[in-house]
């Protein structure tokens, strides 16, 4: 246990680099978005409107993690750490940075709401459906997310480490064919209102908690198989 907390360690070598980019990032689009929504009376003229500003915070987080893996897993092994422990290391600082992060974005959500949007109607933290109403809820909201894109990085990290420059090209082929064939499955079955009808009988919590939970478990497995075969 002390060798995984000590790879975990390795991934905080620098927190404003590893955490602080992140946040400066999304603290940007957030006084970004907050200076147009009270120069422009976004709300006043829709009163619907959102903003995808927070997205900026779980994409950075995501590059955050490829770069922990094709950076600081050849310094693990320079150290004698085996895969097995820079992976639960760096795993564990996934898991627990996520819900860190959600603790803190259900307080800034916490904080919009009672401000009526940082008194310019703006919902930047918890845009739309987003908000629950339920702290304990919304903690979960913000972080299983949070965390499915960290095994995202992680597992990206692994795909280069792995299998180089030709890896992700092939993984960008293989998504663009699997998207592609998916349009034309459901426009040749004209299923396309089928499938809004599906997704608008989804609750936020399967969208927000369960889908992105089996995506990080999937990632997780896959990046753990990955990494076992990895050249530092």
């Amino acid at each position: 246990m002390n060798r995984v907390l000590g790879a975990a360690r390795l991934q905080l070598i620098n927190p404003l680099v590893s955490i602080g980019i992140a946040w400066a990032i999304v603290a940007l689009a957030f006084a970004v978005n907050l200076a147009i929504w009270g120069l422009a009376d976004v709300d006043e003229q829709a009163a619907d409107s959102n903003t995808g500003g927070l997205a900026a915070l779980y994409i950075t987080v995501l590059i955050g993690f490829i770069q922990a893996v094709t950076m600081m897993f050849p310094f693990a092994m320079g150290l004698s750490l085996s895969r097995r422990v820079f992976y639960l290391g760096t795993a564990l600082v996934a898991v627990v940075q996520g819900f860190v992060f959600a603790v803190v974005l259900t307080a800034l959500t916490a904080v919009e709401n009672v401000t009526n949007g940082w008194g310019v109607g703006l919902d930047f933290w918890a845009p739309g459906p987003i908000d629950v109403g339920n702290p304990a809820l919304q903690v979960f909201v913000f972080a299983v997310p949070m965390i499915a894109f960290g095994f995202a990085g992680i597992g990206l990290g692994v795909l280069y480490k792995r299998w180089g420059t030709a890896g992700i090209y092939a993984l960008t082929a293989a998504v663009i064919v699997g998207v592609g064939a998916a349009v034309i499955l459901l426009s040749w079955r004209r299923a396309w209102d089928d499938l809004g009808s599906w997704l608008a009988d989804r609750s936020v919590e399967t969208f927000t908690i369960g889908l992105p939970a089996v995506a990080a478990l999937a990632l997780a497995a896959l990046a753990y198989v990955g990494l076992r075969r990895a050249v530092p």
